[in-house]
């Protein structure tokens, strides 16, 4: 090598235990010290080697084995490292530390990594390609005495990749298989179990070697019946013996309806035969991932070739599809001839979707609908499964191919395949057809989409007439609006409906032919379909129902369910017109259980729908009477009839459907009532309780400190400013309207001023006088100064002010010599706390103020925003006239003593 392996190779000894896996047993080699090292092998290369010396003598060597890439070395637990040799055989290090472990994992690992990136055509990975190379595989020849090692070697060599590629060349180049096969007769003439045992293993170590043309040598005629006369034995079940190849050589499974030239395609389709019976048979329980691909894709590659060779033979397919139409030829033949197409079609559905769509256009050409109605009307019932089962596997393909047949037919006034699957469903009496049938209908009926391209041309013409037909950009834009108005209707519609995933709703195209092929399924083939339930009418008991009747009534339900969700306009007139919501009602009677669901699946459905057209129907034709009549009939069991009407009745409670709470609460509320073991019914009678109750009042919808009084106030309108209303702001309620039409109460009743305040209540705005001669207000105290350490309170400021004027006078700016020995008397009184003291100077300044303007106590409503300004009166704002007289005098501060309004009753200081 150019380069060393790796950069720091580890050559500290670690104790450990060399193991060899013998015979399913581990074998102890010895204990000795590992170490890993890069030995130069000459010519500028290397190897990366692990050396084990032995412990007892040093001299000896455990182990020495150069570390590949391929090896599949693997570490488990924290102490063992376990790898197979070149040879095959298993090999395992037991180390004493962890440590020792983790140094020489680490150095395998980097010398793995090294080797990975160096490539294929490094000299040592070379060497290790090369090993059979240089030494070809030779196995034992083939004889019964040699069995036993010629199943050791292949053991041997099958344990690496290398040598199962080696293995594969030989058995292929020596045509090893072949020599096997004499083997068999002799070990059974002999009647050697013990070689017949071996010769299985052989066989299984062969085809699990994954190589394509070992297996496919195996299905040829002249070997595959030896190869499955060894795996007959096998020695798993060695009291039991298969009889596989009694199976294969019956011919009578093999039918030629029509004579096969190609001897090739012959073979590939007894190849194809072979190894499906290998698969799903002989091998099913050995076989692993690699050899069940390998099986796959040669049976793949096969029916490609068989379908191909038909698609090709135009005379080939004339004559097959001409067995059907013609009237000479017996009804066994025919029958042969739709198997036959059966399993073409059967075959189809694994291929590519251009060869499947390929080879089902070749056939309808030829008349593959043809043969679909002739087998669906035909008396045999294996005819009529298979008929089925072609339709289905074309409407899986391509439900618009068999749409377009249809409406061929509808123009040729030839009978429809709808009506034809409809007879089938309604007369079948065989279950699968039946429900075959009711899929297949219900696949044609899907309301399909156009193509991209198609979508994409019906949307170039749109714009080109649009263009066309518009005239002004006005009236371009209006157009357009009136389309994306009508577009989100629609689905919004398709929305709740659920008619299309939410990806597919914004492009939904719909498509003419399914339309015009719906469109007669409405008006012509559903009376046909809903005959059965239509004639429900005329019946009054349900209980002699056959078991094809109730399955056939089953399927129906499914349609109309089916139907109301696809198709919501059309489907919803078709059910209303006929009625057929009683008679699903009707089903709710019957003795069948699983019938009842069908029918409750129905309601639920159509509830779910969230349509008030169903919702007025079954309110009108008291369509919940008999699902309470299955909830009393079922109650208080918790079976799944019982649960899915509660489940019922909880969508209804949930969704809030007005209509159908008010029904049930006013038709059915003494049932209701009596319904005890869940709270379902108690819940929706509560929920109408609610939806009955009147809105709140102005009335009830009362602040916290609202009172009596201010209640049965009539509530002003908040004043206009400027003759609007202001824009934002919400209207005051009667307490707050009160707080600003009055004056303060707080002001001296003797003073002029505040006389004529008063006089001019209505005529001030939010508390301020008109006036444009205002003056500055009082200092304003700090915000984190106590509210009731800013009032003065000494006794006799009151009466040194002047009653009649009011002039500035530098002591009231200025705290008084009183103010600080009031306050610390206050401090000092620990027996009264703060909320004493508010309810001491409320019911003093309420007792000691004037009335309102209208006519009662101004305070009485006891308002929060009144309170404040209460208290805040005399020093936040200067009190001025109406007129302006008195604009720009401070108003007077009034003192309050604490102490006094303690110690006295409010009554004494009452009055002017």
């Amino acid at each position: 090598m150019s380069a060393p392996l790796i950069q720091t190779p580890t050559s500290e000894k670690k104790r450990v235990k060399v193991y060899e896996l013998k015979n399913n047993d581990w074998f102890d080699r010895g204990t000795g010290f590992c170490t890993g090292r890069s030995v130069d092998v000459g010519g500028g290369s290397e190897e990366a080697k692990i050396f084990v010396e032995s412990e007892d003598e040093p001299e000896r060597l455990l182990l020495e084995t150069k570390i590949g890439k391929d090896d599949g070395y693997q570490k488990q637990q924290e102490t063992l490292i376990v790898w197979t040799e070149q040879g095959g055989i298993d090999m395992a290090l037991s180390f004493q530390e962890a440590e020792g472990c983790a140094a020489i994992w680490e150095f395998v690992s980097e010398v793995q990594q090294r080797l990975l990136a160096l490539g294929p055509d490094d000299a040592l990975s070379d060497d290790a390609m090369d090993t059979f190379a240089s030494n070809p595989l030779v196995l034992p020849q083939p004889e019964i005495g040699n069995l036993e090692d010629i199943e050791h070697a292949m053991r041997s060599v099958a344990s690496t990749p290398q040598g199962r590629d080696a293995l594969a060349k030989f058995v292929i180049g020596e045509d090893y298989i072949r020599k096997l096969i004499p083997l068999v007769e002799m070990a059974e003439d002999l009647e050697s179990l013990k070689d017949l045992h071996m010769l299985c293993n052989i066989m299984k170590m062969l085809i699990l070697l994954n190589d394509s043309q070992i297996v496919d040598h195996i299905v040829n005629e002249s070997v595959v019946f030896g190869v499955i006369g060894a795996l007959e034995y096998d020695p798993d079940f060695p009291n039991h013996k298969a009889n596989h190849r009694k199976y294969l050589k019956n011919h009578s499974r093999y039918k030629e309806v029509v004579k096969i030239a190609d001897t090739a395609i012959t073979q590939k389709i007894h190849a194809t035969w072979r190894l499906t019976y290998l698969k799903d048979v002989v091998l099913a329980r050995i076989l692993d991932d690699p050899t069940f691909g390998v099986l796959n894709s040669l049976i793949f590659f096969n029916q490609v070739d068989i379908m191909s060779h038909l698609q090709s033979n135009p005379s080939y397919l004339e004559e097959l599809f001409g067995i059907i139409d013609s009237p000479t030829v017996e009804l066994k033949r025919k029958k042969d001839a739709v198997g036959f197409i059966q399993s073409c079609c059967a075959i189809a559905k694994s291929l590519q979707a251009p060869a499947r769509a390929n080879l089902y256009t070749v056939f309808i050409n030829y008349g593959l609908l043809r043969v679909i109605t002739f087998a669906i009307l035909n008396k045999e019932a294996s005819l009529r499964v298979a008929g089925t089962d072609i339709l289905v596997a074309m409407i899986d393909h391509d439900p618009g191919m068999v749409r377009a047949y249809i409406l061929k037919s509808i123009g040729e006034n030839k009978t429809p395949l709808t009506d034809t699957l409809i007879e089938l469903l309604l007369v079948e009496s065989d279950l699968g057809v039946k429900a075959q049938a009711a899929d297949a209908i219900k696949v044609l009926l899907e309301p399909a989409q156009q193509p991209p391209q198609a979508q994409a041309q019906a949307q170039a013409q749109a714009q080109a007439q649009a263009q066309a037909q518009s005239q002004t950009q006005s009236q371009a834009q209006s157009q357009a609006q009136a389309q994306a108005q009508a577009q989100a209707q629609a689905q919004d519609a398709m929305s709740r409906s659920g008619e299309l995933p939410p990806k597919l709703r914004s492009n939904a195209v719909p498509n003419p032919q399914t339309e015009s092929y719906i469109q007669h399924f409405y008006e012509h083939s559903a009376k046909k379909l809903f005959k059965p339930l239509k004639d429900l009418e005329t019946r009054h008991n349900l209980n002699d129902l056959t078991f094809n009747d109730v399955q056939l009534f089953s399927h129906l339900v499914e349609i109309i369910v089916y139907l109301s969700r696809t198709h919501q306009m059309r489907s919803r007139y078709y059910i209303f017109s006929e009625n057929l919501v009683s008679r699903v009602a009707q089903l709710l009677s019957s003795p069948q259980k699983h019938l009842k669901l069908t029918a409750l699946k129905f309601f639920r459905s159509c509830i779910g729908l969230q349509d008030e057209a169903y919702n007025t129907h079954f309110i009108q034709h008291n369509h919940f009477a008999p699902i309470l009549n299955i909830v009393y009939s079922t109650m208080p069991r918790d079976n799944l009839l019982n649960s899915a009407c509660l489940e019922l009745f909880e969508t209804i409670r949930h969704q809030g459907i007005k209509p159908i709470i008010e029904h049930l609460a006013l038709v059915h509320s003494a049932r209701l009532k009596e319904i005890t073991y869940v709270d379902t019914f108690q819940n929706i009678l509560h929920r109408w309780e609610q939806m009955n109750q009147p809105p709140p009042t102005m009335d009830q919808d009362m602040t916290l400190f609202s009172n009596d009084a201010e209640a049965v106030r009539t509530p002003e309108r908040r004043r206009n400013v400027n003759g609007n209303r202001w824009q934002g702001m919400k209207e005051m309620d009667a307490a707050e309207q009160a707080y600003f039409d009055t004056s303060d109460e707080e002001e001296d009743v003797d003073s002029p001023v505040s006389k004529k305040a008063k006089t001019s209540g209505a005529a001030r705005t939010n508390g301020l006088a008109p006036s444009p001669m205002l003056k500055p207000l009082v200092d304003y105290p700090d915000d984190d100064e106590d509210p009731l350490e800013s009032l003065p309170t000494h006794p006799m400021a009151k009466t040194t002010s002047q009653p009649n004027k009011l002039s500035p006078s530098p002591m009231l700016q200025t705290p008084p010599p009183e103010r600080l020995s009031e306050k610390r008397r206050r401090e000092d009184d620990d027996d009264e706390d703060e909320l004493g003291k508010l309810s001491t100077i409320s019911k003093r300044r309420n007792s000691g103020s004037s009335p309102s303007p209208l006519g009662g106590n101004s305070s009485a409503g006891n308002n929060v925003l009144r309170r404040k300004k209460g208290f805040f009166a005399s020093k936040d704002k200067d009190t001025t006239s109406a007129d302006g007289s008195n604009a720009g005098e401070p108003k007077r501060k009034i003192a309050i003593s604490l102490g006094g309004a303690a110690k006295t009753p409010p009554a004494a200081n009452s009055g002017p």
